[in-house]
C-alpha cells in the first residue's frame, strides 16, 4: 500500500511539474495583446488596432500600461505611427466611457533616480539586457555616428527604459513585435530577440510570440522572425 502510494505522489508530482513547464513556454493574454497592439501600430493598421485595444484592456492590461507601450514603440518605427495609435487609443476610450465603461487606468512611472550622468544610466541599463558590460571604445556605427549612440544611451534606455510602468519582458515584447512588423531589420530582431530570453521569456514562449505575428500581419512576417529565432535557438543550444 505504502508503495502505490508513493508511485501515485510521484505521479501527481511529475503532472504538476509538466504542467508548470507548459505554462511558462505559452504568454499569457496580457502579453498576446501587447504583441499584436504594437505590431498592428507599427504597421499602420489602425482599423484592426482598435478591436485589440478593446481586448488589451478586457485581457487586464491598464490604460497606462498601453499607453507606455504605444509611447515606447515610437524610438522603434516613429512618431507617427506611435501618434496615431495613441489617438486610435484615445477614441477607445472614449467610446468605452460613452458607454459607462471606466477603465483602470493603473500605476504611473515612479520617480527616476537621476544620480550619475544618463549616459551612463543607458549604458549600464543596456548592458543588464544585453547580460555584458558595455564597451568604453564605440565601434561600428557608433563610432561612425556618435550622436545615435548617444540618443540610444540616453534616452532610449535611460529615458524610457527607466520608467517601470512596463517590465524590461514587457518591453521587448513591443520592441520585437515592431521590428518583426517593419522588416528587413534582422540584426537588429537577433538582438532583441536575444534580449527578451535575458530578461526571462522563454523559448517557448518566443515560438509563441511568431504564432501570434503571424495571426496579427501575416505569415510573411511571421517566417522572417521564425528564421532569426531559430537561428538564435540553435547557437544557445550548441
Amino acid at each position: 500500500m505504502i508503495k502505490v502510494n508513493l508511485i501515485c505522489i510521484i505521479t501527481i508530482l511529475l503532472g504538476i511539474s509538466g504542467n508548470a513547464n507548459a505554462q511558462n513556454d505559452m504568454l499569457d493574454k496580457k502579453q498576446e495583446k501587447i504583441i499584436t497592439i504594437s505590431a498592428l501600430t507599427a504597421k499602420g493598421d489602425l482599423e484592426r488596432l482598435k478591436p485589440e485595444l478593446v481586448a488589451g484592456l478586457e485581457a487586464g492590461l491598464t490604460v497606462n500600461e498601453i499607453k507606455e507601450g504605444l509611447v515606447h514603440l515610437y524610438a522603434y518605427c516613429g512618431f507617427p505611427r506611435s501618434i496615431r495609435g495613441l489617438q486610435t487609443f484615445m477614441t477607445v476610450l472614449d467610446e468605452r466611457k460613452a458607454n459607462g465603461i471606466n477603465d483602470n487606468p493603473g500605476r504611473e512611472a515612479s520617480p527616476i533616480n537621476e544620480e550619475g550622468s544618463k549616459y551612463e544610466r543607458g549604458k549600464k541599463i543596456l548592458g543588464e539586457l544585453t547580460g555584458a558590460p558595455q564597451p568604453d571604445t564605440l565601434s561600428g556605427y557608433s563610432a561612425f555616428a556618435p550622436t545615435i549612440d548617444t540618443f540610444l544611451k540616453e534616452h532610449l534606455f535611460a529615458d524610457i527604459f527607466e520608467r517601470d510602468v512596463l517590465t524590461y519582458a514587457q518591453r521587448e515584447l513591443v520592441t520585437i513585435s515592431v521590428i518583426s512588423a517593419i522588416g528587413d531589420a534582422e540584426p537588429m530582431l537577433k538582438g532583441h530577440l536575444t534580449i527578451s530570453l535575458n530578461v526571462g521569456l522563454t523559448p517557448g514562449q518566443l515560438q509563441e510570440f511568431v504564432k501570434v505575428i503571424k495571426s496579427a500581419i501575416g505569415e510573411e512576417k511571421a517566417s522572417d522572425a521564425q528564421k532569426v529565432l531559430d537561428e538564435i535557438l540553435k547557437t544557445r543550444n550548441n
